[in-house]
């Protein structure tokens, strides 16, 4: 007779520990409002048939042998480890807020000098970022590995194990359909508020970048994220600077007067530009088309089209 065959799951698989609390995950559970009651781990499916914890129970103990890695190199390979830390052996909901602490220390902000405007930004999206590493961590296999998150001089680089999860094509993936691997784990963070069922995550990181940043294996799904280009950071380094040449005669004024008015009417015209800044219609016509070089701004249609703000972080050229 054939034996039936049955899935190994986070929830199937027997912890490694049986003497584990919970203390930590019931103290985000009441902070967001639940009440917390005798049943509260068998109603979150923590427990084996036979009344053990399993291994998502492992996961989310005060206590566990579980971390998740982030480590730093100097350049652009693996060559010069500058620091290797391992955030866990507690909650997976700690272990995942202290890495996300740590990666918006080092998301910093870089910049780009423009004729007009210095620009802002973080070197990678904060929401897709974000998004990226929560879903690595909820959807990791953990029988294979580890989530590992690698932050190089020109990007970052979020692996979770297990490849796609079965039955989930690439197309599903990119479609913003969600499959979990593991669902008490997606649960659990739902609850929290810390992540969506929906697939709307991933809608967060495909309106920030394209499919490229995405890598897949049968054993690993990796995603990069590139550093902004023509930006560089504070102290000149770590950044992918283009060399923008400053117009020192420039004032900056100038172009936030003319932003200012598309704000106000994004259908403006020329000349009512420079009506409603004081400014000759030269002197209009070399912003806009300084601000469109630079990246700031974007003309959709022609004669009755109009201006679309690409930056809203700006500030003025020191």
């Amino acid at each position: 007779m054939a034996m039936a065959w049955h899935k190994v799951t986070l929830q199937t698989t027997i912890s490694p520990r049986q003497n584990l609390t919970f203390q930590q995950l019931k103290i985000y559970y009441e902070g967001k409002g639940f009440e917390i009651n005798d049943s509260f781990i068998d109603n979150l499916d923590l427990r084996l048939s036979t009344g053990e914890y399993n291994y998502a129970a492992y996961l989310l103990a005060d206590n566990n042998g579980a971390s998740i890695k982030v480590a730093k190199y100097a350049g652009t390979d693996k060559v010069n480890l500058v620091k290797n830390d391992e955030y866990g052996y507690r909650c997976l909901i700690t272990a995942t807020t202290r890495v996300m602490d740590r990666l918006e220390a080092e998301n910093h902000t870089f910049a780009k000098i423009t004729p007009i405007f210095r620009l802002e930004k973080n070197m990678v999206d904060k929401s897709a970022l974000r998004e990226a590493v929560i879903n690595a961590i909820v959807h990791n296999d953990y029988a294979i590995s580890v989530p590992v998150v690698e932050i190089f001089s020109d990007r970052i680089v979020v692996t979770s194990a297990g490849g796609l999860v079965e039955g989930l094509s690439q197309d599903d993936f990119f479609s913003c359909r969600s499959m979990p691997r593991n669902r008490e784990l997606m649960r659990v963070f739902k609850d929290i508020e810390m992540t969506e069922y929906l697939g709307s995550g991933m809608g967060r990181i495909l309106s920030a970048y394209n499919h490229s940043i995405f890598s897949f294996s049968p054993s690993f799904l990796v995603v990069t994220f590139p550093f902004e280009e023509g930006y560089e950071s504070a102290d000149g380094t770590n950044g992918t600077n283009t060399g923008t040449n400053v117009n020192e005669n420039y004032n900056s004024e100038v172009g936030e007067a003319v932003l200012e008015a598309i704000k106000s009417n994004p259908t403006i015209t020329l000349d009512k530009l420079s009506e409603t800044t004081l400014l000759s219609r030269r002197t209009v016509a070399r912003t806009l088309k300084a601000m469109q070089d630079s990246g700031v701004l974007r003309r959709i249609g022609t004669t009755r089209g109009r201006w679309e703000i690409l930056v809203e972080q700006i500030g003025h050229r020191k």
